[in-house]
């Protein structure tokens, strides 16, 4: 597999990923574009004194493209007079710095990933090689951004449907590369390191094998791989996925965990659109790959588990779950689904892996 590193106009980096080593990106963007002033952070953060957690701000973000008409998708190849984010006319995978970046200017740093150049594809369309080459450029991106100044923690995720919250339909994800560990892993973190000093065993660890011993919310395993619905699941339909080997992040998988993936993940992503029968739109879902944040201790980091967590909104068909006054104002969940009952469901859609 090839990267090649190219710029935007405005200095923003752009970089194809393709499966073979002959493909010439030669491409220049002619969009008059104003350069990038990286001495300015676009966003700001914040400290909630009583959560003991940060909050980000980025209001030039007001501005960012909003649901454009499929002829004019910035993340569609440029084309003819039509130019766009992509100045290439095709692509197989292309990541590039997002124009309207919730953190950036050396406090962290936000990318656009497109899956592919086809407008109306979705990631589940793709086949087992694309897959594996979207994979190759998550861990890429992973391996570099960990590295960057300013960043403690990666993330590569993807939001899909106008459900969650989408504007713009291509099929695409991000990667926040963020200057602070976030809420949800600093709990986590701590967590692990609590069951770690009282017990001496590794909690993540200890988490999948009594899903693997009890079998109940499994719904998917292969030698490398193990997926289940957790026993205390948020969200109507979530799945983990762990790899049986532990590693932190996605640049330690080794070559059987990472052979086996794209197989892997497409089938959880088309059990997910089968989910509520085969009239019903795409599932919306958010899909997220938890890694291990640079800078805390090595204990710390090597007792990290790499895993994805993949959930949707949608409790039955044509309904949402939404966040409202106990999600939202307490952070206290409430599911509509028994954890067993939506194991029993992605099960039943299996495609025979």
């Amino acid at each position: 597999m090839k990267r090649t590193t190219t710029r935007l106009a405005d200095g923003r980096e752009l970089f194809y990923y393709d499966r073979a080593d002959g493909t010439p990106r030669t491409a220049v963007d002619r969009r008059p574009l104003p350069p990038v002033d990286r001495s300015v952070a676009p966003s700001e953060i914040r400290h909630h004194p009583l959560l003991g957690e940060p909050v980000g701000y980025a209001a030039h973000r007001q501005a960012r493209t909003y649901h454009p008409p499929a002829d004019q998708c910035p993340l569609c190849p440029s084309r003819g007079d039509r130019l766009s984010e992509i100045p290439a006319e095709s692509y197989e995978v292309a990541v590039f710095e997002n124009r309207f970046p919730s953190f950036g200017g050396g406090t962290g740093r936000c990318e656009v990933v497109c899956f592919t150049s086809e407008h109306d594809a979705s990631f589940a369309s793709l086949t087992e090689e694309q897959a594996a080459l979207v994979l190759h450029a998550w861990t890429d991106r992973t391996a570099e951004l960990l590295r960057h100044p300013g960043v403690t923690q990666v993330y590569c995720f993807e939001n899909r449907g106008a459900e969650i919250g989408v504007t713009l339909a291509h099929p695409h994800g991000q990667i926040y590369g963020y200057p602070y560990v976030t809420p949800f892993t600093r709990r986590a973190v701590d967590a692990v390191a609590e069951h770690r000093a009282r017990t001496g065993a590794n909690l993540y660890d200890e988490i999948v094998a009594a899903e693997r011993a009890e079998r109940r919310r499994v719904v998917l395993e292969t030698g490398a791989w193990t997926a289940f619905v957790p026993h205390a699941a948020r969200w109507p339909y979530e799945v983990h996925l762990y790899p049986r080997r532990r590693v932190p992040d996605l640049t330690a998988l080794d070559e059987a965990a990472r052979a086996e993936l794209p197989a892997v993940y497409l089938e959880l992503l088309r059990r997910f659109d089968r989910i509520f029968g085969p009239d019903a739109p795409p599932t919306p879902y958010i899909s997220g790959w938890h890694q291990a944040p640079v800078g805390i201790a090595d204990e710390a980091r090597d007792d990290f588990a790499l895993h994805l967590e993949l959930f949707t909104i949608r409790r039955s068909p044509g309904k949402l779950k939404f966040l409202a006054g106990s999600e939202s104002g307490m952070g206290a969940f409430v599911n509509d689904v028994l954890p067993e009952a939506a194991a029993d469901r992605l099960r039943e859609v299996a495609s025979g892996i």
